[in-house]
């Protein structure tokens, strides 16, 4: 009896140790949690400053890189220590951040000037500077690592870049004010939120056309792929709308917390993560019963705007 209980304790043991991790940038209390997936439990709170809105994780988990717009720099987070290493001053007000799938360079969208900043993180400096269009918020990288977008809210586009040459390849218009931007994994389509039209734009990146839209709720912030469905966050509507890949029908309008702004879908693809800006939350949903299955408390403003969560080691 005594080796079956201790089996079935190291069993739970791995089991919990397993568990994803967020890392949730919370925008007024200017810090990080460091939330476990699998219970709810904040494992950390990692201060940061600067009004920490816009997050990139490594793909191996073990770097996050956290924007700050009004301290005007990217934090440089190691996962494992919770702690930051270094921070990398970034003029104008940096906002969406991405990070290239072998780990750098960071791509950095300062928001009040046009312009994605290539920053290399273990010199911390700003190597290239990329014009965009006006007030770029989101910043998606290609599974590849080929692509680069960017949603440039005020001029109603998606700029595509060339991750080799920092060529502006092409211009896309898109919906109403684009803020969140997501890649899907073949890198064939990029989906908008459209922030002013109520729906979220899907671009044919070969084509480099918009080919469709699928209406969702208030104000929608981001964009998350799970299971062939558009999840969006609705921050007006307290909601997440969730739309077919294939026909961007309406699926159905998940309630989740107050003014919910980041999102994200787990390594799996069955849970998707939300962030709600005012409820001080994180919403949990089930990819396939489109159901929440737990809330989590963060910090005060969660944003999240980005990629926040890894496979603990």
């Amino acid at each position: 009896m005594r080796t079956l209980l201790a089996l079935l304790w190291f069993f739970a043991a791995v089991a919990c140790a397993a568990a994803d991790e967020a890392f949730v940038t919370n925008q007024l209390s200017g810090d990080v949690s460091v939330i476990d997936l699998g219970g709810g439990t904040t494992l950390a709170v990692i201060p940061v400053g600067g009004k920490p809105a816009g997050i990139a994780m490594t793909r191996d988990g073990g770097r996050a890189y956290v924007s700050s717009p009004e301290g005007k720099y990217v934090s440089v987070i190691d996962t494992a220590a919770r702690q930051v290493l270094s921070r990398i001053a970034v003029e104008g007000g940096p906002l969406g951040i991405a990070v290239h799938p072998s780990g750098a360079p960071l791509y950095v969208a300062d928001w009040y000037n046009a312009r994605l900043y290539v920053v290399d993180p273990a010199g911390g400096k700003i190597t290239a500077t990329v014009e965009t269009g006006l007030s770029p918020s989101g910043v998606a990288v290609s599974a590849d690592g080929k692509m680069i977008l960017t949603a440039d809210r005020d001029s109603n586009q998606l700029s595509v870049i060339d991750a080799a040459s920092l060529a502006r390849l092409a211009v896309i218009a898109t919906g109403v004010r684009p803020f969140g931007v997501t890649i899907d994994a073949d890198g064939a389509r990029a989906y908008t939120a459209n922030v002013g039209s109520d729906d979220v734009s899907v671009i044919d990146l070969v084509a480099r056309k918009e080919i469709g839209r699928a209406p969702v709720g208030k104000r929608p912030y981001a964009v998350a792929l799970a299971q062939g469905k558009g999840f969006a966050t609705d921050q007006y509507s307290g909601t997440v709308s969730v739309f077919d890949l294939a026909t961007l029908k309406h699926v159905t309008r998940i309630d989740v917390g107050d003014y919910p702004e980041g999102i994200e879908t787990s390594r799996d693809g069955k849970t998707v993560y939300v962030a709600n800006w005012e409820s001080n939350t994180l919403s949990v949903i089930d990819a396939a019963t489109l159901k929440v299955t737990a809330t989590h408390k963060t910090g005060d403003g969660p944003r999240a705007f980005g990629s926040f969560s890894r496979a603990a080691p």
